[in-house]
């Protein structure tokens, strides 16, 4: 499978499609059941957080030039050790995406489809995104391009089309239940930055390497921005959100939506839009997964893995017994895997490698010497 390469603006599509992705279903809720009315606050303290996070991953990465993490894990713990890390990184990329599909399916059934077969609806994204990584994954860069700019606009839409549907008065106590749980207990809603799994692997992918930071700070504050004003506008409009178990918070916020006779239900197009993001988000991780595996198992033709993947993220997505098993792994499961594994262990990672490098530095100095 022919691998092309990412330009800057693709680049941050990319990480940006992500985000996007999880704030289609409960990623707004989730934050607002931790933070309540302080969220508004904490997505700023948090936002600020991630963007200083980001610049000191690609600081660590300059001693790597054109290498990604699987790279940089060789460099530090051998093959064995980059082969582990290619593993986890496949599962959580696969698992995770899974069961947002499989969750996205149950809205999609529970909204429009309450007598179609939930396999059905998780086949079709199956063999869409097959098909788009066998024919070309230009093709999902090209949309993404188009789709996410669509999407971020729609959301500042949505914003300013509900403005007479807000009750400014639900953002207070600014601090919700406090400056521990705001600022201490409220840091772990870093995980909405999830995109950032993706930066570890751009480096060797962009045709212009020098603009990584550039991609990486970029997509942090655009991401801020987008998550400011999807929880500005269901905190505004729906306090019992914060614990009723609603499906598609921002759905429920497109209903409201009216502009005289003629346009009125406007979710469906909302709907569509979310569709078309999730065919590219799914098509992203197929491509990344795709990636690691060849990086792994040194396979020359990698087409003969895209129906395994497409398989995989089936039978992961039927495995959950119910809705409520997979719902708990987006609103629990998944914020710590981004903690424990997207950030602490791969941040821990480049840092090893970084004073190994130094360390060799220095006794070549000392050998010239």
């Amino acid at each position: 499978m022919h691998t092309s390469k990412i330009g800057t603006m693709e680049a941050i599509m990319i990480l940006l499609t992500i985000v996007v992705t999880h704030t289609i279903l409960s990623l707004p809720k989730n934050l607002l059941s931790i933070t309540k009315s302080a969220t508004i606050i904490n997505i700023i303290y948090v936002s600020l957080l991630a963007l200083l996070l980001v610049i000191f991953i690609v600081r660590l990465f300059k001693k790597f030039p054109g290498m990604d993490i699987l790279d940089i894990s060789e460099y530090l713990g051998g093959s064995l050790f980059k082969k582990l890390l290619g593993i986890l990184f496949i599962s959580y990329f696969l698992v995770s995406s899974s069961i947002l599909l499989r969750n996205f399916c149950e809205c999609l059934k529970i909204v429009y489809f309450p007598d179609t077969d939930l396999l059905f609806l998780i086949l079709l994204f199956i063999i869409a995104i097959c098909i788009a990584n066998r024919l070309s994954f230009t093709a999902t860069l090209k949309t993404n391009l188009l789709v996410i700019p669509i999407v971020l606009a729609s959301v500042v839409f949505l914003f300013l089309a509900n403005l007479r549907n807000f009750t400014l008065e639900r953002m207070y106590p600014l601090l919700g239940e406090g400056f521990f749980n705001t600022f201490v207990t409220g840091i772990g809603n870093i995980s909405a930055f999830g995109g950032i799994a993706y930066l570890y692997f751009l480096p060797p992918l962009l045709k212009k390497p020098e603009q990584y930071k550039k991609i990486a700070i970029t997509s942090i504050i655009i991401t801020g921005i987008y998550l400011l004003l999807t929880i500005a506008t269901i905190l505004f409009m729906f306090s019992f959100f914060i614990t009723e178990d609603e499906i598609m918070p921002l759905f429920s916020a497109a209903r409201y939506i009216e502009f005289g006779t003629f346009f009125q239900r406007l979710e469906s197009i909302f709907l569509l839009i979310w569709i078309s993001v999730f065919c590219c988000y799914l098509s992203v991780v197929m491509k990344f997964s795709v990636l690691i595996l060849q990086k792994i198992t040194l396979l020359k033709d990698t087409n003969i893995l895209l129906p395994c993947i497409g398989l995989t993220m089936l039978a992961i997505s039927l495995f959950p017994e119910n809705y409520a098993i997979s719902k708990f792994y987006e609103t629990t499961i998944y914020r710590y895997l981004v903690w424990g594994f997207i950030l602490f262990a791969n941040i821990a990672i480049l840092l090893f490698a970084n004073f190994k490098k130094r360390k060799k530095v220095g006794e070549t100095h000392v050998q010239m010497d």
